[in-house]
């Protein structure tokens, strides 16, 4: 008998998640109004995200003025039960300008359990990295391109071996920066809004 409820639940938890994944699925085209609706609700969530950024980092700022583009997003949600996975739409900026909207996706197996909301942010710091990410027709971090993860120093700045590489990725929740992450395996593609 315990084995079967073991089985239900199992087989109600796939069906859930595959209904969850149906769900954000639509049959229905987007109107203008839409797009430049998500659009709006996007590029205002990345001013939120860069703010708390540079506000709970130190260095941050300098290091994006640097960059020749970030990509932003803000609310990238992360749920799992034994398997997991992420997803999250935002935008990649140069200068003051939004470049394009994007998608990140990731799934991860092992003991998990629970959903949180991050902002993720990748800064190009290489005209190079940044030109090679625009032209990809989808994107893997850890396949395409190596994304070192922000480490703050002792003394609560911004590592300055980090800042060197060519791309660098930050991950923030309320609490502030997190560590001991990987983006490695996370596919971003261009999303057409």
């Amino acid at each position: 008998m315990e084995r079967r409820s073991f089985l239900t639940v199992g087989a109600g938890l796939v069906l859930a998640s595959a209904g969850l994944g149906l769900g954000a699925c639509t049959t229905t085209p987007s109107t203008p109004t839409d797009k430049s609706a998500k659009r709006r609700e996007i590029d205002s969530g990345v001013d939120g995200a860069l703010n708390k950024l540079y506000t709970s980092v130190s260095g941050s700022r300098e290091l994006a003025n640097r960059a020749r583009g970030i990509l932003v997003f803000p609310n990238t949600l992360s749920a799992g039960f034994v398997v997991g996975g992420e997803y999250g739409d935002g935008a990649l900026r140069a200068g003051a300008t939004t470049r394009g909207y994007y998608r990140i996706v990731s799934g991860s197996v092992g003991w998990q359990i629970g959903a949180q909301s991050k902002a993720i942010v990748l800064m190009f710091l290489t005209q190079d990295a940044l030109d090679k990410f625009v032209a990809s027709q989808g994107w893997t971090a850890g396949v395409d391109a190596t994304v070192a993860l922000a480490k703050i120093g002792a003394n609560g700045v911004l590592d300055t071996n980090t800042a060197q590489q060519p791309i660098v990725g930050f991950v923030v929740t309320n609490a502030g920066l997190m560590a001991g992450l990987s983006l490695e395996g996370s596919k971003i593609t261009r999303l057409d809004i």
